[in-house]
């Protein structure tokens, strides 16, 4: 047991499972070689655990090859190297008003450069409504890009009505899970998903310092790698490999993290993502319907709560998201995040910049006992305030 109660899990979710943990320790302790650039025994199992989690994860999405699942650091350098790989001058761009920093910054890269960007406007509760992107699109739209769910609101967009846009008219769909893989079921082949950007440390329960991308076979041809360099395969030649996953790996891969990433989806796996969706959304709607008396409180995104992840971010009137995330923290120990989340076009949306919100993000960890105490807390904080 721990001394506080943790809610930013949709910044890092935490605690991470006991099998993680000693997956990388049993790596450190009995493999530690690097894969691919040797043949002894070491190199080859280490080669295995890379194998193994793209398996697992292309299990997990439903995707019917391991090779068209790309390790990258994290769900921003996926989203950059799609970016930048896909879109150039003159290329048009689709995204939304709810955007995470990792897809906005790239895009004003891009921008400047001479791509055309068109933001559309969402809700204030955050969502989006799939016509006004049906009437954005132009000829020379390139490229749809997406937050599944919103890490400021929780707002789940409808990627499948998108998708079928995207169909319609020709155009590759991206979209940035790194708020909903391990926690939303998916299923990129029934749904004919092009691109999907995962992250490892979030509802994956994995460790900082992985992630990847998932791509429907054909369209990495179309994306420029962002590097060249060692990878183990056709060391014969100095132009590099153009296949999967070579393509976009490039240099000694973090294995001790992959082999981490492995267990805890494999962990995933095992309790059901079903299961995972159905005790957060209970754990959420606890906590809704706990502080809705409370008029001294605005939440922000959708009322329906199966149309949202377990992100609530709210604030107290009169008291700014720093204080009441300091107050909960020293005098309550709950971990929460204030501010703008790494996603200020967000924020401008809901109506809540430019100091933010507080958010709380609940996970497979927390218990209805963790709920309670904190709604008690706020009722605390709210009658404090007025005193």
């Amino acid at each position: 047991m721990h001394s506080y109660i943790y809610f930013d899990n949709p910044a890092t979710s935490w605690p991470k499972p006991d099998c993680m943990i000693e997956a990388m320790i049993a790596f450190n302790k009995t493999v530690g070689a690097n894969p691919g650039r040797s043949a002894h025994r070491l190199s080859i199992e280490a080669a295995r655990i890379l194998f193994d989690t793209r398996e697992a994860i292309a299990s997990l999405i439903g995707a019917d090859d391991p090779e068209t699942i790309v390790f990258t650091r994290n769900a921003t350098e996926g989203l950059n190297i799609i970016l930048h790989g896909l879109l150039k001058s003159g290329d048009h761009v689709i995204t939304t008003s709810m955007e995470h920093n990792s897809v906005m910054r790239p895009l004003r890269a891009l921008e400047r450069e001479g791509i055309e960007l068109t933001v559309i406007p969402c809700s204030r509760d955050g969502e989006i409504d799939p016509d006004d992107i049906s009437r954005a699109i132009k000829k020379n739209t390139t490229l749809i890009v997406t937050t599944h769910a919103s890490n400021v609101t929780g707002t789940i967009m409808p990627v499948d009505e998108i998708i079928k846009i995207a169909r319609r008219n020709g155009i590759i769909y991206c979209i940035d899970g790194a708020q909903t893989v391990g926690s939303v079921k998916i299923d990129v082949k029934k749904q004919d998903l092009d691109i999907l950007v995962f992250t490892g440390h979030k509802s994956l329960y994995g460790p900082q310092g992985t992630g990847g991308f998932y791509i429907k076979k054909g369209i990495e041809k179309r994306i420029k790698p962002l590097e060249q360099g060692g990878t183990g395969s056709r060391s014969e030649f100095e132009e590099h490999p153009d296949f999967m996953p070579d393509r976009f790996e490039s240099g000694t891969p973090n294995t001790i993290g992959l082999a981490g990433l492995c267990a805890s989806v494999k962990y995933i796996d095992r309790m059901g993502i079903e299961n995972i969706r159905e005790k957060e959304l209970k754990l959420t709607k606890l906590f809704l319907e706990g502080i809705s008396s409370m008029k001294d409180i605005r939440v922000f995104g959708v009322d329906d709560i199966n149309r949202r992840i377990a992100v609530v971010s709210f604030n107290v009137f009169g008291m700014t998201p720093s204080d009441v995330s300091y107050i909960l923290d020293r005098k309550f120990n709950i971990l929460s995040r204030p501010g703008l989340h790494c996603a200020p076009s967000a924020h401008r949306t809901i109506g809540s910049f430019p100091e933010g919100t507080v958010r709380f993000g609940f996970g497979i960890f927390n218990t209805e006992e963790e709920i309670g105490f904190a709604i008690k807390a706020l009722e605390k904080i709210t009658t404090g305030h007025k005193k």
